[in-house]
């Protein structure tokens, strides 16, 4: 049996994060920050853990929001050099993610700016979800703006953050209150070159089909009357992937 991934935010790395934060700042408590952790940890899931850790951060650093912000971008590392990698290669900073999605209403503004080049290490998408329920039009605005963007993971952001159904986050259906900006951000991706951008739309309407298939149905008969790209075809048989299988 393979490694749960709660598994990797045992001991040795709650120890090993603490360290890294002490090698760029002198004042990082680690006693506050080790003091968050309960005895029974081990018990705790996934989802627990991750609140847990990112408790423990905020502890120890004992900084403003922004300026906890500022010692996150002293040690997360390089961009990922390819499309993949960010569970892979940016597991390690899931908590720090979770920090800043518990406090990223503090300063929208510097959450914005903080997830474009966070989401070039690790995933993004739940760090916006407080910013798309609380101030979805502003939201989607952003997404419509990155997803012309050239980076890949901020395009892939532009889809993969207001998704409905997003994985180990709260169902929100906040951007249907912004259907043209919605069909528009779909729109602009539909011929997107990457594969990791494509399947993003096209689990996006996956989703939305569960919710609203008028709606989806809406968006894919306006791209069908020009003629379809082979990458917005994909898209469409990802996004429909439900709906045949109830068909047969």
């Amino acid at each position: 049996m393979g490694r749960k991934l709660k598994d990797y935010y045992d001991a040795e790395y709650i120890d090993d994060l603490a360290g890294q934060f002490s090698e760029v700042m002198s004042n990082f408590d680690v006693e506050a920050y080790h003091d968050e952790i309960p005895k029974d940890y081990n018990e705790l899931t996934f989802l627990n853990r991750q609140d847990v850790i990112a408790n423990a951060i905020k502890a120890g650093l004992k900084g403003k929001y922004s300026e906890n912000l500022a010692i996150f971008r002293l040690i997360w590392g390089e961009e990922l050099q390819q499309e993949t990698g960010m569970f892979k290669e940016g597991w390690w900073l899931w908590p720090l993610g979770r920090y800043v999605e518990k406090h990223a209403l503090e300063d929208i503004g510097a959450t914005i700016s903080f997830v474009q080049d966070f989401t070039k290490r690790h995933t993004g998408e739940y760090i916006v979800r407080p910013i798309l329920i609380n101030h979805t039009k502003y939201m989607m605005d952003t997404f419509l703006k990155w997803s012309q963007d050239e980076n890949v993971h901020i395009r892939r952001l532009s889809s993969e953050g207001f998704r409905i159904s997003l994985p180990w986050a709260v169902k929100t259906t906040a951007a249907l209150n912004e259907p043209e900006l919605y069909k528009k951000i779909l729109t602009n991706l539909k011929e997107d070159r990457s594969k990791f951008v494509q399947k993003s739309v096209g689990n996006n309407l996956n989703d939305l089909y569960k919710v609203n298939p008028q709606f989806a149905d809406e968006i894919i008969e306006e791209w069908k009357k020009n003629p379809l790209s082979k990458n917005t075809t994909w898209i469409i048989k990802h996004a429909r992937r439900n709906q045949n299988k109830s068909n047969t």
